[in-house]
């Protein structure tokens, strides 16, 4: 059927834009308040050359704020120096021990500062489904609710039977396939679940906003491997250009390589070690405390999470007090784990 829709879900302190085909989660875009706009993909920006490693192929660029960004020597950038003003794009956010990807817009004056913003939530949603319109209120809040559960989670059911399991790691992310309790043996079982489990994965790696190569590990032999690469090939048509396809290896390993455009959701929400981030959590308190002030306008109302959650609550608290009134308070107990929160009335 192949139908999306658009949702965007406006909380205290974040936005979430959600992209759903055929009903579940394909894409989640997030935007928090405290983000620094020239980071943003899109957004552009004068730069200052602050080094240039020829044989790395980039120069390193100072933004104004945040991290340096690369930009690749080619075309017109070759012949940069270091001290140079230019005016970038972002192309690629910078996520976890890497800076942004800038690419060269024109030589520019002056020092580093935002030239023009990237594009707001609404505008990259649209982009998926031109003709869709975008959807707000609860129904959004729900929408973008399930997508960051779904892009969290490592394990993952097949339409009509079987399981794959996605789990980065530093080098690439491998993607195991099981038949599940009612998949079958047969070879026909084997050939459905392998190519459903491509697009499905072709699905979640876009809802995680996964890059870089990705290896799936084939059920069964004698894999038919141009039927396998056209299923892959299909599958992956929304993320083009920039899709690498390779054979199948004779140990049954389905190799490609995706383009890395936007950061990894699981860093929005979690730290590196896998515990949940603090910011995650502050921000899901916030929309609790929301839901339950529009509930009883009249209750005054405490939020109770860990110490680490109610100190990244304080960068979004006003955002709150906009909507439903001073009327809330946040209290840091130690004895909470890193992911949990309660909110109660007075």
């Amino acid at each position: 059927m192949n139908r999306r829709r658009l949702f965007l879900d406006k909380a205290p302190g974040e936005s979430r834009g959600v992209v759903t085909l055929d009903g579940r989660p394909e894409r989640l875009l997030i935007r928090r308040i405290d983000d620094l706009p020239g980071q943003l993909p899109g957004a552009r920006s004068v730069a200052r050359v602050r080094r240039i490693e020829r044989g790395q192929g980039g120069a390193f660029l100072d933004l104004g704020e945040g991290p340096e960004a690369l930009l690749p020597l080619t075309g017109a950038a070759k012949g940069l120096n270091e001290g140079a003003a230019v005016e970038v794009e972002i192309i690629t956010q910078a996520r976890r021990g890497k800076g942004a990807v800038a690419r060269f817009v024109a030589h520019a004056e002056g020092s580093p500062r935002l030239a023009a913003p990237a594009p707001g939530l609404t505008e990259q949603l649209i982009r998926f489904a031109p003709d869709q319109a975008v959807g707000w209120g609860a129904e959004a809040r729900e929408a973008a609710d399930i997508a960051e559960e779904a892009a969290l989670a490592i394990e993952h059911p097949l339409p009509g039977g079987g399981v794959i399991s996605i789990e980065p790691t530093r080098a690439l992310t491998a993607i195991d396939i099981d038949l599940g309790a009612t998949g079958g043996d047969s070879a026909r079982a084997v050939r459905r679940i392998n190519s459903s489990a491509i697009d499905e994965a072709a699905r979640l790696l876009r809802l995680k906003s996964i890059g870089g190569l990705v290896v799936f590990d084939l059920i069964g032999e004698r894999h038919d491997g141009a039927a396998l690469a056209a299923a892959a090939k299909a599958a992956f048509a929304p993320d083009q250009p920039g899709v690498s396809i390779g054979p199948v290896s004779r140990l049954g390993l389905l190799q490609l390589a995706l383009p890395r455009r936007a950061r990894p959701i699981g860093e929005f929400l979690t730290e590196a070690d896998g515990r949940a981030a603090p910011a995650a959590i502050a921000l899901r308190l916030l929309r609790a405390l929301e839901r339950e002030g529009r509930a009883d306008g009249g209750a005054r109302l405490v939020g109770h999470c860990a110490p680490a959650a109610a100190a990244a609550a304080r960068t979004y608290i006003d955002e709150l007090i906009g909507r439903i009134g001073p009327r809330f308070e946040i209290r840091a107990d130690p004895g909470f784990l890193s992911d949990r929160f309660e909110v109660s009335a007075l």
